[in-house]
């Protein structure tokens, strides 16, 4: 079913519907409230009637109504007044000829029987609402009393409320009608973008211009996720375009040492000193392919699959770490030292972790100089666990801070590494809800900090 069906389908022709049901309940509701009225006007006059009925010279009966003053006034709207004798023989009318055209009497009331209401047709095909009421003579026989009151008003008073609410429903219908054309225009316009911007997403044209529609409602909180996807998407694969050209360009410029070297060698005889050194160096440029191709993966890896996260001990990790480095720290001189509470309970993955905890020990390691310490430090502060390792190398000056955790950025473009480890260890801390940088502080010395939730990805930070 097309929008603007089901708009005017449920907007307008179920209403109106609605509406004519509840308008035809309410006529007939009101047409018997109106008969009720006049059957209370019936009862009280036949009330004051039955009561005097029989107070006349010589107990001869007679209608009060014929001889009130004010018969001229009332004749308009009063009921007509009939008395039929124990024979079932008209006896008095009032006023006068007017009961001709009820009929005669048809059933005559038991004495003290409640008063009959009936509706009744006249000669001109006009109703009348009637009460017939016997009323026992003190002489002897039963009259019946009868009060018929026309229902012509009431009828014209029905028939004109259903004229109106009937012309009150079709406008109501016609302005749903035009509004509901309205809105299936708008809406179809707005959805008609909003598929648009789907299938150029769908295409791969994940850049757009910011929305210009209406705000506030689903479709534009829709159209703005949409627009915000897709604007992280674009940045997404720039960062990955600009990621895979750096690795290129890194892994060219090994490859082609390596080539240049063992085309020397091959291109004369060398002695066996000279080869050792072409297949040394090749060797490190070997290793320097590995490690670049080791973290190139596990960066990659980072945004596959979900993690498997557990309840552990940070500082069990940290210490592992620690004494994984001490073999190279002493090669170097330089010693390791761990601080903070034991146990250290999280919920974290500890395989990442673990290998951010050896790239910061790494940096550290690569810049610390001899004789000097790196210590690591972990401390919990308001549910989240810092872990920073400081060494005292020559430090990162503050312009490059932030741009340590890009991919490739060295601060020394010779320098040794892959430029990876940082942006690894941003991932991780991004992976678990936290964040990765560099202290503020004076050089030389540099420490960077690990932040992660006690709780886990996802988990609220709260005063310990």
């Amino acid at each position: 079913m097309r929008l603007a069906t089901r708009l005017w389908l449920l907007g307008a022709v179920v209403p109106v519907v609605g509406v004519l049901l509840a308008l035809l309940l309410a006529g007939h509701l009101f047409e018997a409230w109106l008969e009720r009225t006049v059957d209370g006007a019936l009862l009280s006059q036949a009330a004051v009637e039955s009561v005097s009925l029989f107070d006349g010279p010589g107990g001869e009966p007679h209608l009060h109504l014929e001889r009130s003053p004010l018969e001229h006034e009332a004749r308009p709207f009063a009921p007509v007044a009939e008395l039929f004798g124990p024979e079932g023989l008209r006896l008095l009318s009032h006023p006068p000829g007017r009961g001709d055209a009820l009929g005669p009497l048809v059933a005559s009331p038991r004495p003290g029987a409640p008063p009959l209401f009936e509706t009744v047709r006249g000669g001109d095909g006009a109703r009348w609402r009637q009460l017939s009421l016997g009323v026992k003579a003190p002489s002897s026989g039963v009259y019946t009393l009868r009060l018929s009151a026309s229902l012509a008003q009431q009828d014209a008073a029905v028939r004109a409320f259903d004229a109106v609410t009937l012309a009150m429903a079709a406008l109501l219908g016609v302005v749903l009608f035009g509004l509901q054309t309205w809105q299936a225009r708008w809406l179809a316009g707005r959805l008609s973008r909003l598929r648009g911007l789907i299938c150029r997403l769908r295409e791969g044209s994940l850049r757009e211009e910011p929305g210009t529609g209406a705000r506030g409602d689903e479709v534009s909180e829709v159209e703005e996720a949409l627009r915000e996807a897709g604007g992280r998407l674009e940045a997404a694969r720039e960062a990955q375009e600009e990621l895979i050209a750096r690795a290129a360009h890194e892994l060219r410029t090994p490859l082609a040492l390596m080539r240049t070297s063992l085309d020397l060698a091959l291109w004369k005889e060398r002695d066996a000193r000279a080869l050792r050194e072409a297949l040394e160096e090749t060797r490190r440029e070997v290793v320097r392919l590995s490690a670049l191709a080791g973290s190139l993966l596990d960066l990659a890896s980072f945004g596959r699959g979900r993690w498997e996260v557990r309840e552990g001990d940070l500082r069990e990790v940290v210490e592992d770490a620690a004494a994984a480095a001490r073999a190279e720290a002493e090669a170097r001189g330089v010693w390791v030292t761990v601080e903070g509470p034991e146990p250290a309970p999280c919920a974290f993955h500890v395989s990442s972790v673990r290998q951010a905890v050896d790239n910061l020990l790494a940096n550290a390691l690569r810049y610390a100089p001899e004789g000097t310490e790196v210590a690591v430090r972990l401390t919990l502060e308001e549910g989240r666990w810092r872990l920073s390792v400081r060494d005292g190398g020559p430090g990162i000056a503050p312009a490059h801070r932030e741009a340590v955790f890009q991919p490739f950025f060295r601060v020394e473009s010779k320098g040794p590494g892959t430029g990876l480890g940082l942006s690894v260890v941003q991932e991780v801390a991004k992976r678990h809800g936290g964040r990765a940088w560099v202290a503020d502080g004076e050089v030389p010395g540099t420490e960077v900090v690990l932040e992660l939730p006690a709780g886990g990805p996802g988990s609220p930070s709260k005063s310990e």
